[in-house]
């Protein structure tokens, strides 16, 4: 099995010791009770109105189990399901939406990652006590936590033209060279009332465009006999600058060719790559520099200060 978990945007200590844990979990399912038997649900805490039940908290204590965490697991759980609570608060007041299936393909990802099926990845949580639910909830979380770092990041770390010359000055003077996409992006357009009828028939008709796609200068052309089908020009953008949810797949996609159709939220979409080159100067200097600073270490520092900063200002109750 391999040794990193992957779609997991933090937690990576912990989620990378629940691979064993997984693996066992999975040779001892025997069709018996789940960890956790039925109790009543009882309202624990509330945070700014809305509840965190004992049944998230056992949900939550199953999981810190399978990451294999030490410790008062019934307060650690707690804590965890008060900060979730609190994130995603903060989600949904920066606008993000996370669908369900940006979720979904996470967790298929996440079992496929980790040489299980996703019936088999749904016996183990369901036999931990943890249930795909609740997992699938704390990816969620986690990707839609992600993306307000990100913006957070970019908002606050802007390097100086001085930070530049220094990080150039390191590297011998060189500056660095980046790649940058020209994108276009398709999408074909799903209205949420129409979901269940149209997504089937609208995926089939926006691969068989994607398969036909040699380049942006007609794809517009092949949209015009299409209904409800938009060509967005993109423009150019650095490979630091790539969309987080889009990027490995621009970045393994050749120029003349579009990414793999996907679902989202508006509908059917797929990212056609123009072109690509290297470019070197002081913009791209700045943005590969500012994107290096951003590692593991930093995100964690940041997630923690800004759940702390949360925390003070939110209305707590303990019941």
């Amino acid at each position: 099995m391999n040794e990193k978990m992957k779609e997991m945007p933090s937690y990576r200590t912990g989620v990378a010791a629940m691979i064993m844990a997984l693996a066992v979990a999975l040779a001892m399912v025997t069709g018996t009770a789940a960890l956790f038997p039925a109790n009543a649900t009882e309202i624990r805490y509330v945070v700014n109105d809305r509840p965190v039940t004992s049944y998230d908290i056992e949900r939550r204590i199953a999981l810190l189990r399978l990451m294999q965490r030490r410790g008062n697991l019934q307060e650690l759980a707690a804590q965890d399901m008060i900060d979730q609570t609190l994130r995603q608060q903060e989600i949904a007041r920066a606008g993000i939406n996370i669908t369900d299936q940006m979720v979904n393909q996470s967790y298929a990802s996440f079992a496929s990652s980790n040489n299980l099926s996703e019936a088999q990845l749904d016996q183990v949580l369901a036999q931990a006590g943890v249930t795909k639910e609740h997992f699938k909830e704390f990816l969620r979380s986690q990707m839609g936590w992600g993306r307000v770092l990100q913006s957070r990041n970019r908002q606050t770390e802007t390097l100086s033209e001085q930070d530049v010359v220094y990080r150039m000055l390191q590297q011998g003077g060189q500056k660095p060279t980046a790649t940058e996409y020209m994108l276009q992006q398709v999408i074909f357009v799903v209205p949420a009332a129409q979901r269940g009828q149209l997504l089937a028939k609208r995926k089939r008709e926006a691969q068989a465009m994607r398969d036909r796609f040699s380049g942006c200068d007609n794809t517009i052309q092949f949209a015009a006999g299409l209904v409800d089908v938009t060509v967005r020009n993109m423009g150019r953008f650095l490979a630091p600058e790539l969309p987080s949810d889009w990027k490995d797949q621009i970045q393994n996609t050749p120029p003349g060719k579009a990414t793999q159709v996907r679902e989202t939220e508006r509908g059917v979409e797929f990212i056609g790559v123009c072109s690509s080159r290297e470019v070197s100067d002081d913009h791209v200097a700045r943005m590969v520099f500012q994107s290096e600073g951003t590692n593991d270490t930093s995100m964690e520092k940041m997630s923690e200060e800004f759940t702390a900063e949360l925390r003070k200002n939110a209305r707590i109750i303990r019941r």
